[in-house]
C-alpha cells in the first residue's frame, strides 16, 4: 500500500500539483508556440508524452548503472583499470551532456521507428517528434530524475521515474490543450490592439498558472486521504 501512495502522489503531483509547464515554467516554446488549435495541442502533448517516457527510461537506467558514485558498470571498470577493489568514479558532471545527447537520439530513434513500422502515427505527429527536441520539460524531467537517484537518502526505482515522466506529460498535454482552447475562442473576441499576439498568450499563461497554484495543497490532503507516512 506503501508503494501504491507514493506512485498516486508522484502522479498527482506531475501533472497537476506541480506540473512542468504552469509551476515550473519549463517546455513554455511549445506551450505558447504551438497552441494556436486544440489538434495541434493535443498532437504536441502526446508526442512529448511519449517520447520523455523513453528519455526516463534511458537517462534512469544511464545515471543508476553508469553516472552516479558507485555505479556498478563504471565500478567494474575502474576496479579493472586500477586494480583497487574499493575504486568508484563518479561521473554526475557529465550528466546535462549525456541528458540531452539521450533525449536527441531518443527523439531520432522514435522517428525513424515510426516512419518505418508505423506511417500512419508518424505522419499524425508530423513536425511535433523534431520539435521536441528542443522541448526543455524533457530535460528537466531528465535532471529531477537525478536529483532523486543520486545523492537521495531513498533513491528513486525504475518505476517512480517512469511515473514522474508519464504524468509530467500528461500534465504538459493537459496544460497545453486547455491554453489551445482558450486561443481558439480568442479569435472570436474583440481583444484590444495592445494585447493581441504574444502579450494576451502570455497573460493567459499567467492566469492559468495562477489557477493551478489552487492545488497547492492537494499532496498533504491526498497523504493524510490515502494514509502516507509523514
Amino acid at each position: 500500500m506503501h508503494y501504491l501512495t507514493e506512485y498516486i502522489l508522484i502522479a498527482v503531483g506531475a501533472a497537476i500539483i506541480n506540473n512542468f509547464v504552469l509551476h515550473y515554467f519549463v517546455g513554455i516554446c511549445p506551450f505558447i508556440g504551438v497552441s494556436r488549435r486544440v489538434d495541434m495541442a493535443f498532437g504536441m502533448g502526446c508526442a512529448v508524452t511519449f517520447v520523455i517516457s523513453i528519455a526516463a527510461l534511458l537517462s534512469w537506467t544511464v545515471t543508476y548503472y553508469i553516472l552516479r558514485d558507485g555505479a556498478p558498470l563504471t565500478g567494474v571498470i575502474i576496479r579493472a583499470v586500477t586494480g583497487d577493489p574499493k575504486a568508484t568514479l563518479d561521473l554526475s558532471i557529465l550528466s546535462y551532456l549525456v541528458y540531452i545527447f539521450v533525449i536527441a537520439s531518443a527523439v531520432q530513434l522514435v522517428e525513424m521507428y515510426l516512419r518505418k513500422f508505423i506511417p500512419p502515427l508518424y505522419k499524425s505527429f508530423g513536425v511535433f517528434l523534431p520539435l521536441i527536441t528542443t522541448n526543455c520539460a524533457i530535460l528537466f524531467a531528465c535532471l529531477l530524475i537525478f536529483a532523486k537517484v543520486v545523492g537521495a537518502e531513498n533513491p528513486w526505482g525504475l518505476g517512480q521515474s517512469l511515473t514522474l515522466a508519464v504524468f509530467g506529460g500528461i500534465g504538459f498535454t493537459l496544460a497545453i490543450v486547455i491554453m489551445a482552447g482558450i486561443r481558439e475562442e480568442l479569435d472570436h473576441c474583440d481583444v484590444p490592439a495592445p494585447l493581441r499576439g504574444p502579450a494576451i498568450t502570455l497573460l493567459i499563461a499567467g492566469i492559468l498558472a495562477l489557477a493551478f497554484m489552487g492545488f497547492a495543497g492537494v499532496s498533504g490532503g491526498l497523504e493524510k486521504l490515502l494514509g502516507a507516512p509523514q
